[in-house]
């Protein structure tokens, strides 16, 4: 089920996380763990590297910014 779409990991107000395909509303799949959700995102397209949701503040980032998983 590869598919060539580019998929971002969420933390939900619930404490789950969803993996959705960029641009859509609709999760693919939603995890109790971020590690749940970028291994079904990898599964979904081998060929790329889904963006993680910052859940903390670091120097380099905070909530708002994204990382590459």
């Amino acid at each position: 089920m590869s598919t060539d779409k580019h998929y971002l990991i969420e933390k939900n107000d619930d404490g789950k996380f969803a993996t959705r395909a960029k641009g859509s509303d609709r999760a693919s799949g939603v995890f109790n763990t971020q590690a749940e959700a970028v291994a079904y995102a990898k599964e979904l397209n081998r060929n790329d590297h889904p963006d993680v949701e910052r859940l903390r503040h670091t120097e380099t980032g905070g909530p708002d910014k994204w990382r590459s998983a």
